[in-house]
C-alpha cells in the first residue's frame, strides 16, 4: 500500500469544519507514523494517555466492537502494562502488554509490545503543545518489514482516525472541566 493510499485510509471521514484529520503514513520498511493535533493543551493530552480511567474512554474505535475490558499500568520508566480487550466473535479476551521504556510527562511516551514475543513494536508518542493544541505524532518501529506488512494487512493499524477523534472529543470535554 502507498502512503498516499495509508493516509487516506487512515484518516478520520468526518466533515465536520475544524475536525483535525489523522494522518498515517508508512515512512519506511519498519516505521508507521500518525499524527493528529489535538485540541487541547499537552498536560491534558498526555493524561488521557497515561491514566487508565482516561485511557479506557477512548482507545478502543467503538465502530471495531471491541470493547476493553481493562487497563492496568504503571506509567514511570520501567514499568509495566497490561490490556485486555474483548470482541463479540472471541471467547477469550486478547491481552495486549509490554514495559515502558521512557516516560517524560507532557512531553514523550515508548513502551515495547510484547505479546508476541521479543519482536513486537516499540511505540514512541510525542506530545508537542503549540497555541494551546498539541501536536501528537505516534511512531510505531516493527522489527522487519514483514511484520511491519502484517500488521498493515490485519487490519489492526486502520483504527487510528477513529481513536483520535474520539481523544479529541474526550480531550475538548476535559479541558472545559479544568
Amino acid at each position: 500500500m502507498t502512503s498516499e493510499k495509508l493516509m487516506n485510509a487512515g484518516r478520520q471521514s468526518d466533515a465536520t469544519a475544524g475536525k483535525a484529520r489523522t494522518t498515517v503514513e508508512r515512512r519506511s520498511d519498519r516505521e508507521l507514523a500518525v499524527t493528529q493535533t489535538v485540541n487541547g493543551p499537552a498536560r491534558i493530552v498526555f493524561d488521557a494517555w497515561s491514566r487508565p480511567e482516561l485511557f479506557q474512554r477512548w482507545w478502543a474505535p467503538k465502530s471495531c466492537g471491541v470493547s476493553l475490558i481493562s487497563f492496568e499500568a504503571d506509567i514511570r520508566t520501567g514499568g509495566r502494562y497490561r490490556l485486555l480487550m474483548g470482541h463479540p466473535s472471541s471467547e477469550q479476551p486478547m491481552a495486549f502488554f509490554g514495559r515502558y521504556i521512557e516516560v517524560t510527562p507532557h512531553a514523550r511516551l515508548v513502551w515495547t509490545n510484547d505479546e508476541g514475543g521479543e519482536d513486537g513494536p516499540v511505540t514512541t508518542v510525542i506530545f508537542e503543545e503549540k497555541d494551546g493544541a498539541t501536536h501528537v505524532v505516534v511512531r510505531e518501529f516493527y522489527p522487519s518489514k514483514e511484520a511491519l506488512d502484517d500488521a498493515l494487512a490485519s487490519g489492526s493499524t486502520s483504527g487510528w482516525g477513529e481513536q483520535f477523534a474520539q481523544l479529541d472529543d474526550l480531550i475538548v470535554m476535559l479541558d472545559a472541566e479544568v
